[in-house]
């Protein structure tokens, strides 16, 4: 026979003062302007960069990248593969850096810490029921607490999605804060899956609810639910991270997931960046791309600025 968990009425009120005042947040976000942020994001992905700073901010991506594999095929092969990879993005020459983390499941965490022993490059494990998030808390904890003990220095989040758009803001901002107690003092990022929130307004809202559940970072998507990121995205959620530190001093990362092919397309979204948040925000330790296949075009960039012509792909590691 299971006992009843017993709710103290000193949890309940701070339950439902907690929720109070997140309604009280919520109802302060302004409307997204629709015609007036993609205009916006489509008129700073035009900017041009002269060759110099190009250099620097393909360098910039590179230590931005989560390096990410989340297949179900994924081994202990190719996932000690693609550590060195990630901290040698091109054996042949030692002046390009190693990427900010690895992401992979939380059972290839402990491959891919040792494999990335010494080398400064994070492990980050995608935690309660990726890519759904569609399970009962206790799981979802259980799969943090067992991402942090095999070794995970982050962790990635999904939200409960069905919850959110049902108008349950209450349970999603308070598994949000039951998973960064979970995580302790290793970095949270809160995954939106922005495409299933499926308007502005409600990226805009998740990412406050978020931030203000105590997400270190917010990110767009899993890359498993397309459109994954996208710039005009990526700028509502920046503005929301903008105005959150305007009003409580607290600084949140932004990671961009899925879709980011291109060097290009990472330029463009380092310029929304420098535009939106300033310099201070152009780090790793606050901004981020979730990507597969990115690192190899920003490689072939790079050559392609250093020596005048392109290398093949042939010249580099499959991902």
């Amino acid at each position: 026979m299971t006992s009843t968990p017993v709710v103290r009425e000193s949890d309940r009120d701070l339950t439902t003062g907690r929720h109070q005042a997140l309604g009280s947040l919520l109802g302060r976000v302004w409307p997204v302007d629709q015609v007036g942020v993609e205009e916006r994001a489509a008129s700073l992905a035009k900017r041009s960069i002269k060759r110099e700073a190009k250099l620097w901010a393909l360098d910039m991506v590179i230590r931005m990248t989560d390096l990410t594999t989340l297949e179900g095929k994924d081994t202990p092969g190719k996932v000690r593969a693609l550590a060195g990879k990630a901290i040698r993005p091109d054996p042949t020459d030692p002046s390009i850096p190693s990427v900010a983390a690895l992401c992979v499941y939380p059972n290839m965490v402990r491959t891919a810490r040792a494999a990335l022993k010494g080398s400064g490059v994070k492990v980050a494990a995608v935690s309660t029921y990726f890519p759904s998030g569609a399970a009962p808390l206790d799981v979802k904890l259980r799969d943090v607490r067992d991402a942090v003990k095999l070794g995970a220095d982050e962790i990635d989040m999904v939200i409960d999605r069905g919850a959110y758009l049902a108008g349950d803001y209450g349970k999603v901002y308070d598994e949000i804060v039951a998973v960064k107690e979970a995580a302790g003092e290793h970095h949270l990022k809160v995954i939106l899956e922005t495409a299933e929130l499926e308007t502005y307004d409600n990226v805009r809202r998740a990412a406050v609810l978020a931030m203000a559940a105590g997400a270190d970072f917010i990110k767009t998507s899993t890359g498993k639910v397309q459109p994954a990121a996208t710039l005009p995205v990526t700028l509502v959620m920046l503005e929301a991270i903008r105005d959150f530190y305007a009003q409580t001093g607290r600084a949140v990362g932004m990671k961009p997931a899925g879709g980011i092919r291109t060097a290009k397309e990472a330029i463009a979204y380092l310029v929304v960046l420098y535009e939106t948040l300033g310099p201070e925000w152009m780090t790793p330790d606050r901004f981020r791309f979730g990507a597969s296949s990115l690192l190899n075009d920003v490689l072939m960039q790079i050559r392609k600025e250093r020596t005048g012509r392109y290398s093949g792909g042939d010249y580099f590691t499959i991902d």
